[in-house]
């Protein structure tokens, strides 16, 4: 746990990064020392192969992050920034979607990009928070529609193949379903079949079509 004096002086150093010219913060001294701890961090993850103990490790490590989110988020002028976009990956693996959809709009609005991989900003959040609502629906916890919601409306805007999407309208879809909306998951499925035909969907759109008519008696 890091104490109010640190916090503090991160999330000052962070503002102060955060408002040099867009572009890269490679030579600002609180952002070096800041990559020296993750690149840290990073080592100690990669040396876990239990997506778990991954997680868990995440969820212990991120409050030492969150005074440079902070001060990024309120300050930054949008230079690309590796800690505030692996952080926002982390904290979907560590089951905050609603603190990585704060990291989420700043980065889409300010175009940063990912600092690892080829994927944009807006498929890499997109495909995480999937993987991670899907994850927790299948082992029984709740997700929140609502979260999930925000996050479609998000990366409306956003570049990403169709097939990922599809995907993202597919979950909506079948939470809907689990809360009793028929209607509202069957929207959401055809739109996911409409995007990728091989979606996995049709079988599920029959069922509720089905039920729906049953209900109205017709």
């Amino acid at each position: 746990m890091i104490s109010p004096c640190r916090r503090h002086m991160l999330r000052q150093s962070a503002i102060i990064a955060a408002q040099q010219a867009a572009g890269q913060l490679t030579h600002a001294t609180g952002y070096e020392l800041q990559m020296q701890k993750l690149n840290a961090d990073k080592q100690a993850l990669h040396k876990l192969q239990s997506f778990q103990a991954k997680a868990e490790l995440k969820r212990q490590l991120l409050p030492e992050y969150a005074p440079w989110v902070s001060g990024v988020l309120a300050e930054g002028n949008g230079a690309q920034d590796a800690i505030l976009m692996t952080v926002m990956i982390w904290r979907i693996d560590a089951g905050d979607i609603a603190g990585a959809l704060n990291i989420a709009r700043y980065a889409f609005k300010h175009r940063l990009a990912m600092p690892f991989g080829t994927r944009t900003a807006g498929c890499a959040f997109t495909e995480e928070v999937i993987d991670q609502a899907v994850r927790a629906r299948t082992a029984g916890e709740p997700v929140s529609i609502e979260l999930m919601l925000e996050v479609l409306e998000l990366t409306d805007a956003e570049d990403m193949p169709d097939k990922v999407r599809a995907q993202l309208h597919k979950i909506v879809g079948y939470l809907y379903r689990d809360g009793g909306k028929d209607t509202l998951a069957l929207e959401r499925l055809k739109s996911a079949l409409i995007l990728d035909g091989k979606s996995g969907v049709k079988k599920d759109i029959e069922r509720l079509e089905s039920a729906i008519k049953k209900a109205s008696g017709s």
